[in-house]
């Protein structure tokens, strides 16, 4: 089988900043034709899931990042190229991330698994016998290693893909408080306080919202709102009980992690080394691409998606199978 091409990124976007904002700023992500099904689930809450039209073969569900839903880039993006690829796709949008607040004061964070659990089984019992394929990106991506790990034995997921996780939440957490990394933590946690306002206007939080502009770090966030409403003992122990990383060696699952070394939500030392890979992980690490980027193109107005490509190349190859 031919090995896959390495990632290049185009002449035109040198550096980190400019492979994760150029997507992020200029890319046209109209996603499929989509319908909504809203989930109920046992605690009163829902989960909406945003799909494309009914196709035969192997499910793709995707889970996107940090305040993501259908208008992330990467999330309609991906979709659209999956279905011209001729897969049936489905985004898990994250508890109050599909553009309406949650039910219950408790939401979603990047160690949390039990959604996805329950999610992947109610679909495989619609259909025990469809593939089901899960791609991740980000905190989704975070989360998708986490179950995967804590999961070895499952039968549900064929296939995984995962891409520019934080492997380690308090190494992204201390990344993101400096240098030009700043301005994501700046524009992330403006979308957070507003999501936690709007949600608070609905119901009581245990969290006093009043103070929401004094937390200027993630680390101060998750330790005022993150841990305490998740039931967490400060951000220390969320950071450390949720980080994906000690997670991998457990994978069987056929599985594919796409990371940028130059990535500024993360250091290079957060990636895991060769030894950290469970029998099923396949890391794939590119010197460049930024956060959830990898653009390349000869062109500024003809960008290549390099990202989507090469989803969809492993999701429809059995690259993966010598991994498993």
């Amino acid at each position: 089988m031919p090995q896959p091409q390495p990632f290049k990124p185009a002449w035109w976007l040198p550096g980190a900043h400019a492979q994760t904002l150029f997507p992020h700023l200029f890319r046209r992500h109209a996603p499929p034709p989509l319908r909504r099904e809203r989930m109920e689930l046992d605690d009163g809450d829902f989960i909406d899931l945003d799909w494309t039209e009914s196709r035969e073969g192997p499910l793709v569900i995707l889970l996107h990042g940090l305040e993501g839903s259908i208008r992330s880039h990467y999330a309609g993006g991906l979709m659209r190229s999956l279905y011209d690829c001729g897969f049936e796709s489905v985004l898990m949008n994250f508890r109050g991330c599909s553009g309406e607040p949650n039910r219950l004061p408790r939401g979603y964070h990047s160690g949390e698994t039990g959604d996805l659990g329950t999610v992947l089984e109610r679909l495989h019992g619609r259909d025990p016998q469809r593939p089901v394929y899960l791609v991740g990106f980000s905190l989704g991506g975070n989360v998708l290693l986490k179950w995967l790990g804590e999961n070895p034995g499952q039968q549900v997921v064929q296939k995984a893909i995962a891409v520019s996780v934080p492997f380690e939440l308090n190494i992204a957490a201390r990344r993101l408080e400096s240098g030009a990394s700043r301005l994501y933590q700046v524009h992330l946690l403006r979308k957070l306080r507003r999501s936690l306002r709007a949600k608070a206007r609905r119901m009581a939080l245990p969290v006093e919202t009043g103070q929401l502009d004094k937390l200027k770090t993630f680390r101060q966030f998750d330790d005022q709102v993150t841990a305490p409403v998740h039931g967490f003992r400060d951000v220390d122990d969320y950071y450390q009980r949720s980080s994906s990383r000690q997670f991998i060696h457990r994978i069987h699952c056929p599985t594919l992690i796409l990371q940028a070394r130059d990535d500024p939500f993360m250091t290079a030392d957060a990636i895991p080394d060769e030894s950290e890979l469970g029998p099923g992980v396949r890391l794939e690490v590119s010197g460049s691409g930024g956060h959830v980027g990898f653009v390349n193109g000869p062109w500024p107005w003809r960008p290549v998606y390099w990202l989507d490509r090469r989803v969809c190349a492993a999701l429809r190859s059995d690259e993966l199978a010598d991994y498993a």
